[in-house]
């Protein structure tokens, strides 16, 4: 059945590169250990602090963007496609980077990165940002290699070298 095949996932990741964003538009600070609020984000990041904000004032964080995941396999294809030495994890401005599993198999699965559980919720799509850091046609070089979105469900500290698994499904009783 298809749905077995989605839940199979027979090897864990490893949490290799984190970054920070401060502010809008400010470049990343690379990080080796973070906290994570749950339904809010990485503390530090301004996607974080939005969400920790929305959850003092709302009670609730309808963002679906908490955490932006990229795999390590996939800097080296657009760095590839972009006839560069090496595309770096700043440059396309995720969050973390992981290398040995799939993203895409995490995205609307719950996982877990060391103690903090994730739901992912989405493809992260390249924005314009791309041609400024890659070059002519970063954007379209990271079509497909953008990563995934995630929420956060339960939150704790991640440090880098963290394994990065995916969780059996819950079934419900109804």
């Amino acid at each position: 059945m298809l749905k077995d095949l989605f839940s199979s996932q027979p090897f864990q990741g490893e949490l290799v590169w984190m970054g920070l964003r401060p502010a809008y538009r400010q470049p990343l600070q690379v990080v080796h250990e973070v906290e994570v609020l749950a339904d809010a984000g990485l503390s530090g990041d301004h996607t974080g602090a939005q969400g920790l904000k929305n959850l003092q004032t709302r009670g609730k964080n309808p963002s679906k963007r908490q955490v932006t995941l990229i795999q390590a396999e996939h800097l080296e294809v657009v760095a590839q496609l972009m006839r560069l030495p090496e595309v770096r994890p700043e440059q396309v401005r995720r969050n973390l980077v992981v290398r040995g599993i799939n993203v895409h198999a995490l995205k609307k699965a719950r996982f877990r990165i060391g103690e903090v559980v994730f739901e992912g919720t989405g493809d992260c799509h390249p924005c314009s940002r791309m041609e400024e850091e890659l070059g002519p046609g970063g954007y379209n070089a990271m079509r497909g290699h953008g990563g995934i979105t995630a929420r956060v469900i339960s939150g704790g500290v991640i440090r880098l070298t963290d394994v990065v698994e995916l969780l059996p499904e819950v079934k419900s009783d109804s």
